[in-house]
């Protein structure tokens, strides 16, 4: 797509989603697009059906979106927490997974996130990383993937990216608001957050 058009950032929510996980990648890309001008990103969360998500400590969100009436995703962030386990077994969210995995531009995991593309066999062959907890569960799901420990997001140059648990998901949109507007837009988000990026290696 053009570099001048305005992405859709998709963030999927789910019952007993980690807060974190999809409001830090959330504050990162809707902070550019009320920063940046022209604005860079439409960001809008998104269910598989259409009512509130209790995410964890019984947080209540109304998703902007369901699966049947969401604009098509440029970027699709798939974050975790224990309820990605119901997901593992839910035939629908993985097919459509799959499905905008053919068209998006970027498809991203935080945390146990990464279990869910595992289990729909998107990083077979793949370096990936997850929350550290969950080394051996992705492992078992998905036994061809190279799993990398020791790094806070894992970019091997194609379409998929994962990062490690919770807050690592900050970093790794950080990451990619850098890879995809540069150094100036990196440095507006980052001033407006008073966060300090934490950068692999």
């Amino acid at each position: 797509m053009p570099e001048d058009s305005q992405r859709n950032v998709a963030i999927f929510i789910f019952d007993d989603v980690e807060v974190l996980d999809f409001a830090g990648p959330f504050e990162v890309f809707n902070l550019a697009s009320e920063l940046i001008d022209p604005s860079p990103f439409n960001v809008y969360t998104v269910a598989d059906e259409d009512y509130p998500i209790q995410a964890r400590g019984k947080l209540t969100v109304t998703p902007h979106f369901s699966f049947h009436d969401a604009p098509p995703p440029d970027l699709l962030i798939i974050p975790g927490g224990w309820g990605t386990r119901a997901l593992l077994k839910k035939e629908s969210i993985l097919t459509w997974i799959l499905e905008q995995e053919n068209h998006v531009e970027y498809l991203m995991s935080v945390c146990t996130g990464a279990l869910v593309l595992g289990q729909a066999g998107l990083l077979k062959h793949r370096e990936a990383t997850t929350h550290a907890d969950a080394f051996d569960e992705l492992h078992k799901i998905s036994p061809d993937t190279i799993i990398v420990k020791d790094k806070r997001y894992v970019d091997t140059g194609g379409k998929i990216i994962t990062s490690g648990g919770i807050s690592a998901g900050i970093d790794m949109s950080l990451y990619m608001l850098n890879k995809l507007l540069g150094d100036e837009a990196l440095a507006v988000v980052l001033k407006e957050m008073e966060y300090e990026w934490q950068q692999n290696g």
